[in-house]
């Protein structure tokens, strides 16, 4: 008679852990929370998928440093980005879903299951696994940009734009997006710098056209930015021109709010040896779908979404995921 039986437990939430081996057995994994994990993770659980989720650096995503949302359906009077994170967590808890703390720091998808393991050491085979790792604003790593941050610094004008109607805004940045959000926020606030360090804009023409044939919009060429000035919130700008020339000059503008418009980072690095992405590094997804190049292996939300960024278009993105995911698994 052995001693060495293998020894397998059912946890109450359907996973199914190999004692031997420290293997963790689920059927449906989701790596990311923010408004898509969270959303597939409704949607699996309804579906009796058993999901477990694992929530990464920052559970809730983006938006738990966003003060205020006003966008998103259901809150007429508006809510705070880490409130409503956490309502739709609780909504996918209340279906039973498994949501822990923690990350997945290294994925096998060469064969299915797919294997995986967690920043604390658990090696996990998943039948399944939905990508909603997100993509991260890239910022200029000031001290006081960072403390400000939901306090009058954005990464989104769309998402922010809206409290600052007939108020002095500067964007930084010098492409294409930068020249959209500065357009953008032309339409709302009563003046809008756009900061660029170069001297020309990067965009393409017709964006430079509209940007510089707009009366509201200030463009200054070759300055970059050395602080964001305020305590409490955003007061104003200390800028430094022509840098490193004998012309440098250091001048401060008032400015009630400050949005950074250098570009994303889709958080897909782990990812990119088996799941095809483009040159920036987001997932590609099949027109129509969440189905990445790997079948068993969806993405949903920004990490997957270079152009609208959006909670609302990240939480349906989930929702596509968790359905596509319920059909591979059915065979359909």
């Amino acid at each position: 008679m052995s001693f060495f039986k293998k020894i397998e437990i059912q946890t109450d939430k359907s996973s199914i852990i190999d004692v031997l081996g420290k293997v963790e057995r689920i059927k449906c994994l989701i790596i990311g929370s923010g408004p898509a994990g969270y959303t597939a993770a409704i949607y699996a659980a309804r579906a009796n998928m058993d999901p477990v989720l694992y929530q990464g650096l920052e559970a809730g995503g983006q938006l738990m440093t966003t003060t205020e949302v006003e966008n998103f359906p259901g809150y007429p009077q508006g809510v705070t980005g880490p409130v409503m994170m956490e309502d739709i967590k609780n909504q996918a808890e209340r279906f039973g879903a498994d949501i822990r703390w923690g990350l997945i720091t290294d994925v096998d998808f060469s064969n299915r299951p797919f294997k995986l393991t967690s920043d604390e050491g658990v090696n996990i085979e998943a039948e399944i696994v939905i990508i909603a790792t997100g993509a991260t604003a890239k910022y200029l790593g000031l001290e006081s940009e960072q403390r400000l941050r939901g306090s009058g610094v954005s990464a989104c004008a769309t998402c922010d734009g809206f409290f600052y109607k007939n108020k002095v805004v500067a964007v930084v940045g010098g492409g294409d997006t930068a020249c959209e959000e500065a357009t953008y926020l032309s339409q709302l606030a009563s003046k809008v710098y756009l900061i660029v360090r170069k001297p020309q804009l990067r965009a393409s023409k017709a964006m430079q056209q509209r940007v510089l044939t707009n009366s509201k919009i200030q463009v200054l060429f070759e300055h970059n930015t050395l602080q964001v000035l305020g305590d409490a919130k955003v007061t104003g700008l200390e800028l430094i021109k022509k840098q490193g020339t004998p012309n440098e000059e250091t001048i401060k503008i008032d400015i009630d709010g400050f949005f950074l418009a250098i570009g994303h980072h889709p958080n897909s690095d782990i990812f990119k040896k088996y799941i095809q992405t483009d040159e920036i590094g987001y997932i590609k997804t099949i027109p129509g779908t969440s189905k990445t190049n790997l079948p068993g292996v969806f993405a949903c939300g920004d990490v997957q979404d270079p152009v609208y960024r959006q909670a609302i278009t990240a939480a349906g993105s989930g929702c596509m995921a968790a359905l596509d995911a319920e059909r591979f698994l059915s065979g359909l």
